[in-house]
């Protein structure tokens, strides 16, 4: 099994090419479920997709560098949902797997794993769920990590320093 250093240090392997995109600069500034930014939940998510991975012993069925990658642009919408903006992002939830996935294609060579689970990441909230295991590691990840980020008591506690949140 997996340590927790063996596992961020996969992650920062295969994301090394995301990491160091400019536009994750964005996401270091957008907060996500209470303190938590965007940056930080997509790392949770994608440590945590590796994780159950390893724990259900499904490496001879997952391509790690996409659950990788798919984890960690699953969230790649690159606004704060939380500003004011006319009623926009009012559907955030239902529509922020297609605006990630956009932005990603944009910004990053993607294969039909990534694109397929980086889309598909809100179901059942959207229609479709995920085609690849990875799909489904990457959503399960999602909504434990966005369970535990909303429920904690450290949400109440918003660093107003502009001081980066514990995870980044």
């Amino acid at each position: 099994m997996l340590t927790r250093i063996q596992i961020q240090r996969l992650v920062h392997k295969h994301g090394r090419e995301i990491f160091e995109h400019e536009h994750m600069q964005i996401e270091k500034s957008c907060y996500q479920h209470g303190v938590v930014t965007t940056f930080a939940h997509s790392v949770r998510v994608a440590c945590l997709a590796v994780w159950m991975a390893d724990r259900l012993h499904l490496w001879r069925k997952v391509d790690l560098h996409s659950l990788i990658r798919a984890a960690l642009l699953h969230d790649y919408f690159l606004y704060d949902w939380h500003d004011w903006d006319n009623g926009e992002h009012r559907l955030h939830g239902f529509t922020h797997g297609n605006t990630a996935v956009r932005n990603a294609v944009r910004d990053f060579r993607l294969n039909h794993i990534e694109r397929d689970s980086i889309a598909n990441h809100m179901f059942p909230l959207t229609p479709r769920p995920p085609r690849y295991i990875e799909g489904y590691l990457v959503t399960m990840a999602d909504k434990i990590s966005a369970t535990r980020e909303t429920f904690s008591m450290d949400r109440f506690s918003k660093p107003k320093s502009g001081k980066p949140d514990r995870g980044e």
